[in-house]
């Protein structure tokens, strides 16, 4: 099979500046092209990344022109625009076209050719999904994203959704390293972003007792320029002013390096993802990848969570809609870091979650489902 990934116009990939879009599906392509099928690659190029690039027999990176992110919606879709038009002009023969750039489903017509066009669908849509009308599927990574998909589309499609996880790298899967065991360190690592709640869980960690307080740290690992999804500066300021009179909190810019990341995973006992973004968040690969190096995962009650965490059996969650969210979490860490010293049992449960998004296992998943849609809606190149 011959299968064409046109990545967004914002990130590199490899992921060199993260991305769970671009690690899920450079994972994926990986396997593919392990499986034995063809795999053309677009993406941006920057970072010293070269133009074209051989990564093994039946991975090919092409890389064109694309853009940092700014914070204006206008601009990202006009830049989403050029970069689109530039990867259409070399699309190759192929049975499959996935992308999840806004344009290139609109903008490739030629199924025949190019590949029946496979878009993903990465965050909560707004009303575009009526426009993908040549698309042979919607796939998604859970099903509240799947639901809202389908509202935007006629019943006679509603078929074409389609709900597949994202896969874990596969350096997670395995189990953590014991050489350096875990300390008392509560963990966040994602965008420094409004929408992540991570002015909430400065505040929960200030409002716990001092008896435990002074046994933990609490750790904020992520990307906080624009340009790499985060909010700015101005943010990340106002972040540190409220947790300027805590000596144990700590701030510490992104690492895109995997296995400096899993380091960090594998060192922490609790990792804490308070995402706010009812109409963003999609499936939050972050916690994922904590559980499967055995932390006590801690959530809100964004509906994509329950996809894979089970409150109080390999996870946790808190009610994150209340008029003081603070104090369920608050509470709810209160509560992990008793079950951290009298427990493992959901720590355990954790990593057997994770190890069922491996890379291999989620591939054959959609080569499946390539595999369908060629049999009923293109014919194979030869």
């Amino acid at each position: 099979m011959r299968i064409t990934i046109v990545q967004g116009a914002f990130l590199p990939v490899p992921p060199l500046r993260g991305g769970a879009i671009e690690k899920a599906f450079h994972s994926l392509a990986r396997e593919f092209a392990k499986n034995g099928h063809k795999v053309t690659y677009i993406s941006r190029q920057c970072d010293g990344l070269a133009r074209q690039e051989t990564e093994n027999s039946n991975l090919k990176h092409i890389r064109i022109k694309g853009y940092d992110a700014s914070g204006s919606l206008l601009k990202l879709k006009w830049k989403d625009l050029l970069y689109s038009i530039r990867a259409r002009r070399i699309l190759p023969i192929a049975n499959i076209l996935i992308t999840h750039t806004f344009w290139l489903p609109i903008i490739a017509t030629r199924p025949k050719k190019h590949g029946a066009t496979y878009v993903h669908v990465g965050r909560s849509p707004k009303g575009q999904m009526r426009f993908y009308k040549n698309a042979a599927r919607l796939q998604t990574v859970s099903r509240p994203i799947a639901d809202a998909i389908q509202k935007e589309i006629p019943s006679k499609k509603q078929r074409q959704v389609k709900v597949l996880p994202y896969p874990l790298d596969p350096l997670f899967i395995g189990r953590p390293s014991l050489e350096k065991p875990k300390i008392n360190r509560i963990l966040y690592a994602g965008r420094i972003h409004p929408e992540k709640g991570i002015n909430l869980l400065i505040k929960s960690f200030e409002s716990l007792p001092d008896s435990i307080k002074e046994k933990w740290e609490l750790k904020i690992i992520g990307p906080w320029k624009e340009k790499h999804g985060g909010a700015g500066s101005v943010y990340r300021k106002q972040l540190q002013l409220l947790a300027k009179d805590m000596d144990n909190v700590y701030f510490q810019n992104p690492i895109f390096d995997q296995d400096k990341l899993i380091q960090e995973y594998d060192r922490s006992s609790i990792f804490v993802y308070p995402s706010l973004a009812e109409n963003g968040e999609t499936f939050g690969l972050a916690a994922l990848e904590a559980m499967s190096r055995g932390c006590l995962t801690l959530v809100s009650g964004l509906p994509c969570f329950k996809d894979f965490i089970n409150n109080g059996v390999n996870g946790f969650s808190f009610n994150h809609r209340i008029d003081e969210p603070e104090k369920a979490l608050a509470e709810k860490l209160k509560l992990i870091i008793e079950v951290y010293e009298t427990d493992n049992s959901v720590s355990e449960k954790a990593v057997e979650t994770a190890t069922a998004y491996s890379p291999k296992r989620v591939s054959l998943e959609f080569i499946k489902d390539f595999e369908e849609i060629i049999g009923i809606s293109s014919p194979r190149p030869k």
